[in-house]
């Protein structure tokens, strides 16, 4: 058998046998020194080229709060129903970073007379269990949404709307007026058609298919546990592999049920579940204080927190000085601190700090000064009577500051009541707070508009439509102008809004619309508060941005990511 030697082997191999015992032990070890430095030397040289990337698998646990009733994008109405419906279905579009992209939908376009919108969807889309999407369950979702019976919460936003199927991957929206913010409404989850078209209107509403949906979203329902009442304890979800954006990298994802936020919390301590959302300023406060093993995600979302003076209720709300007055001394940097422990922004304007349109920043807003509102009502001739209350002779009248603040019976509201009580009370106001339970403050004090300053919070949706909060046809119930205001020119810049499509323009309506507000003062906008999400550490890849509410915590949740692979960066620059 011939043999293989190195060249020169022979004479190397002689040398060594010449050592002597020691200086062969010495040569052993510097052998093997060079040999461990050399695979240090090259572990170290790879790990400069090598960077981390996603990779598939992990779990994650998550809390909610309330049962889930209706997993079903035409019904869905609670912050649970909603969250796992953003989960489990599956849009024509969708929300990226604050922004509306294509979701199913692989392109649309708008007619130049904002009157139609066409959308064309992507090839091969799939729902769960494994049938084609196609424009027929477009067209059936939006068919079930507008049929009377049925109740979706969504009818007002497509009631009017023309459906128009082209083909199998086309269709039709036909508005009777131009609406820019319509592209919003597309956002609802597309159903199977095939699952739920021979079901009359009661069985859809009470049907189990509420609770086993199917849909063709980043997750799709493995199984359900209950309770031992027959109701769902928790539900387990996977990755569904044929998701339209690609197969999400977290693997499995556990949704447990709390009847109330205690619960929740509990588990969380518990270490039972690792997320979770919907929870209050304080609760955040106190986990950021005691925990390190969770991430506090929190935007301002588009909700305004203000006073609404009603000048009807209340005459002496209709002089200018008293409401610019009362709007400096209340001290809102007291509330962020003290009742939203610092989850939240100031206001000075009816749109939200953080939305897509021209509006001021938290940083540049106006402070409390109390100094400043006495020396304006002082000269503006109120003077202080013996009962210590601002009063002042209008005409034939005397007319004192005397006021209730009317709010919902919630912890935070009624808190930030009392920190406006002081402040206006320390300028010479006489205030009483009036607090009711959220139904009957709706239903007798708002709808009947009965107060004098109604302390409320409005949700601006992302298409910050202004008009139901602002023009004067929307003062009696169910508008939700609630302090009753009335200015032509704001009507026409919000009906103009309505029907401009170009986002500058648009913009320059708002900074419009905000400068005559502001002067007018019909409201004190106090604060937006901030939406908070509670997130494993061990989660990476979210970027949750402009949210609008708690469901929206989800979108882009393909891209979160638990585990990793390890691979040289010239491959990354590659793709």
């Amino acid at each position: 058998m011939k043999e293989f030697r190195l060249k020169g082997s022979d004479r190397f191999l002689k040398i060594i046998y010449s050592f002597s015992a020691t200086e062969k032990v010495i040569f052993g070890i510097l052998l093997i020194v060079a040999i461990l430095t050399s695979i240090i030397m090259a572990y170290r040289v790879n790990s400069m080229f090598l960077v981390p990337i996603p990779s598939y698998g992990g779990s994650f646990s998550e809390g909610m709060i309330g049962l889930p009733r209706s997993i079903n994008s035409v019904l869905a109405f609670t912050d649970t129903d909603k969250g796992l419906s953003t989960l489990i279905y599956s849009g024509l579009m969708k929300y990226q970073n604050g922004e509306l992209i294509p979701d199913l939908a692989e392109s649309y376009k708008v007619s130049d007379d904002g009157l139609v919108y066409t959308f064309r969807l992507k090839a091969n889309l799939q729902f769960h269990d494994g049938e084609s999407l196609t424009a027929d369950d477009v067209e059936f979702t939006i068919q079930k949404i507008q049929d009377g019976e049925i109740k979706s919460p969504y009818r007002v936003d497509w009631a009017s709307i023309g459906i128009k199927k082209i083909s199998a991957s086309e269709i039709q929206f036909i508005l009777k007026q131009p609406y820019s913010p319509f592209l919003a409404n597309t956002t609802v989850g597309i159903m199977p058609k095939h699952i739920w078209k021979n079901l009359s209107a009661d069985q859809f509403l009470f049907s189990e298919k509420n609770h086993e949906a199917i849909g063709s979203g980043p997750y799709k329902i493995d199984s359900i546990e209950k309770d031992s009442t027959g109701n769902p304890a928790s539900y387990s979800l996977s990755a569904f592999s044929k998701y339209h954006f690609g197969r999400p990298y977290i693997s499995n994802i556990k949704i447990y049920f709390y009847q109330n936020k205690d619960g929740m919390i509990n588990a969380y301590k518990s270490n039972l579940i690792e997320n979770l959302a919907d929870i209050s300023p304080q609760n955040t406060y106190q986990i950021s204080t005691t925990t390190n093993r969770s991430t506090i995600i929190h935007n301002p979302l588009p909700r305004i927190f203000a006073i609404f003076l009603n000048q009807n209720n209340s005459p002496v709300l209709a002089n200018k000085e008293i409401r610019r007055a009362l709007n400096m001394a209340v001290d809102k940097d007291k509330i962020i601190k003290e009742v939203l422990y610092g989850y939240g922004v100031r206001l000075d304007s009816p749109l939200p700090i953080n939305s897509n349109s021209t509006t001021s920043t938290s940083s540049s807003l106006e402070k409390s000064d109390k100094d400043g509102a006495k020396s304006l009502l002082t000269k503006s001739g109120w003077t202080i009577n013996e009962r210590g209350i601002l009063e002042k002779k209008i005409g034939a009248t005397k007319q004192t500051l005397e006021l209730s603040i009317v709010t919902a019976d919630s912890p935070e509201l009624k808190m930030v009541a009392e920190i406006i009580k002081k402040d206006w009370e320390d300028l010479g106001a006489k205030v009483t707070i009036k607090v009711y339970e959220y139904g009957d403050l709706s239903q007798n004090i708002i709808k009947t508009r009965k107060y004098d300053a109604l302390l409320f919070g409005e949700i601006i949706n992302k298409d910050l439509d202004l008009y139901a909060f602002w023009h004067s046809s929307q003062r009696n119930s169910p508008g939700l102008n609630l302090a009753m205001y009335v200015n032509s020119k704001i009507d026409k810049l919000l009906e103009d809004s309505r029907i401009t499509p170009d986002k500058i323009q648009r913009d320059n309506i708002y900074e419009s619309l905000q400068k005559i507000i502001k002067d007018d003062m019909p409201a004190i906008f106090l604060y937006s508060p901030d939406y908070i999400y509670i997130m494993s550490n061990k989660i990476n890849g979210y970027n949750i941005k402009s949210i609008t509410s708690h469901s929206e915590r989800f979108y882009g949740i393909e891209k979160w990511y638990i585990t990793t692979d390890q691979v040289w960066k010239i491959f990354i620059n590659k793709k």
